[in-house]
Parts: structure tokens; sequence; C-alpha cells
């Protein structure tokens, strides 16, 4: 069992991953590091999220106390299509209507900072969306703005409770933290 002896930062300023880590029951402090999130181009989708994941964590390699720090990257993979965080209502529709009656790919990579030495993962989800009307998409859009979200949807909203047929794999994962792999690799420390 992971019992918390050293302080956390999360380096997210995602509702959802702070929402979980209270769930998890872990206290933590946020702190926010600007890093640029571009990647190579020839990455797989899981290589990306942990890239990412790893960017954000070396920036915290400054930390003088004892600190484990957090960091996630999510995205949303649709065929050879990566799908971030859309630009605008018409891009959100655009996302929304692509994952509309198919199948995609989630998926977080998680880093771990502790005295300057990273331990990164990442989990995998599939997710089946069931076919939305164009009104569905729309109302989702106006009402949820989801603008801040890979893939244009938040799996905990109204869309997740009315249009995912099906997902294989963590539920938590698909909200921007695989919690039963962070757990244990916390224990691991």
């Amino acid at each position: 069992m992971y019992q918390q002896q050293l302080p956390i930062i999360l380096a997210s300023k995602s509702p959802r991953r702070q929402e979980l880590l209270k769930a998890m029951g872990l206290d933590f402090k946020i702190v926010l590091k600007d890093v640029d999130e571009s990647y190579p181009a020839d990455l797989s989708p899981a290589e990306i999220a942990v890239y990412i994941a790893e960017k954000k964590a070396l920036a915290f390699n400054d930390l003088d106390a004892d600190h484990i720090v957090i960091t996630a990257d999510t995205i949303v993979a649709f065929g050879p299509d990566i799908l971030g965080k859309p630009a605008d209502r018409a891009e959100a529709i655009a996302v929304l209507t692509k994952l509309s009656g198919a199948v995609h790919q989630v998926y977080t990579g998680v880093s771990i900072n502790y005295r300057g030495q990273i331990t990164s993962f990442y989990d995998l989800t599939e997710v089946t969306f069931n076919t939305l009307s164009a009104a569905q998409i729309i109302y989702y859009v106006d009402q949820y703005l989801p603008y801040d979200k890979a893939g244009s949807y938040g799996i905990q909203e109204w869309i997740g409770l009315v249009a995912v047929e099906k997902i294989t794999g963590s539920y938590t994962n698909v909200m921007g933290l695989p919690t039963e792999k962070l757990y244990k690799a916390l224990a691991r420390l």
C-alpha cells in the first residue's frame, strides 16, 4: 500500500487530474511551468504522450527539496491522426464528427520526477463511440465547451454518458491520468 511520505507536486492545470489525485487520497499542490509541447514527427502515439510528459517533468529538475513531481500528457489517436485540443468550435465539431460511430485510442503518458530521476510509463484505452447526430455533437460542444480536452471531449461529461458504447482499458486514463498505474509507480518509489 502506498503511504505518502513526501510532498507531491502535480504539474497540471487539468481539473480532471486534480480530481483524480484527490480521489486517490493524495495531498498535493499545483505548480505549473511553461513547457514546449512539440515533439518529433516520427514518434508513435504512445511515444508522443511519454515524450511530452517527460519534457514537463524535466522542467522540475531545479527543485531543491524532496518532492515527487507528477506530470502527464493525454493524446487521442484516430488512425494516423493525432487529435489534440481543438482550436475552436468548428474544429471540435469536426473531430467529434470523425469519432462518431468509430473506435479511437487514448494514450496518457505519465512521468514521475523524484530527485531528478524520471520514471515514465503510458496507458492505452480504446474507446468506441456510438453514432452521434449533428445536433448531439453541436449540443455537446456548445454546452460543455471541450476546448481544453484532447479529442474534443471529456468522458466524464454528457457525451461519455450517452455516446460511449464501450471502453477497453482504464476509464481514468481517458480522463487524463491512469490512476491504477500511477498508484503502483508511486508505491515502487
